[in-house]
């Protein structure tokens, strides 16, 4: 029995599922999770199996789950084909993982895009031991993303630190500015 929130997905077309794998586009849209993953890796292993020309990559997402979206990163790192990553609508938390997973003068932006960084938030709960070792593991995972930031963008370790502290949110412009992003585009033609 299907739950809830697959009863009101949006049925797929078969139609537009192949014009989306001929044009070697995926869509990573919506709160990034363990099916979303799931599926986003078939399509890139299908695609880079397919041919080894690029891949382009739609990112609009307020993020969601970290490990969700390392495994977005890792397979884009993983797959032969290059891929282009084009941010749209937003570009938020771990969806900036995904979006940094490709050199920098393959990560371009849309006119309106905005962007998000910011550390990691977790829900502890259970025994003060339990609640001790999920902090740790917090910790780690924010000074992970401020590395990755920082690698990717160009900017100092600690300015990124202090930066993701809170939520710190960039126009397409401003994103530019900071390294995230090598162009704002306009058309697909440009990519």
């Amino acid at each position: 029995m299907s739950d809830e929130k697959d009863q009101n997905a949006a049925p797929r077309s078969p139609f537009l599922e192949e014009k989306a794998f001929k044009s070697r586009t995926v869509l990573v849209f919506g709160t990034i999770d363990d099916k979303l993953a799931a599926d986003v890796s078939k399509r890139l292993i299908a695609l880079a199996a397919d041919s080894k020309e690029p891949i382009t990559v739609l990112v609009s997402s307020p993020g969601g789950h970290v490990e969700s979206g390392d495994v977005i990163h890792d397979i884009i790192k993983f797959i032969d084909a290059p891929v282009n990553m084009v941010g749209t609508g937003w570009v938020g938390s771990a969806a900036v993982n995904v979006f940094l997973s490709v050199p920098k003068e393959r990560r371009v932006t849309l006119a309106n895009t905005r962007f998000l960084i910011h550390q990691p938030s977790g829900g502890c709960g259970g025994q003060a031991t339990d609640i001790a070792i999920q902090a740790r593991e917090i910790v780690k995972v924010r000074e992970r993303i401020a590395g990755l930031i920082a690698r990717e963008s160009g900017q100092s370790l600690e300015k990124v630190t202090a930066d993701i502290d809170r939520d710190y949110w960039m126009s397409a412009e401003e994103a530019m500015e900071y390294g995230l992003v090598s162009r704002i585009i306009v058309k697909q033609s440009e990519l």
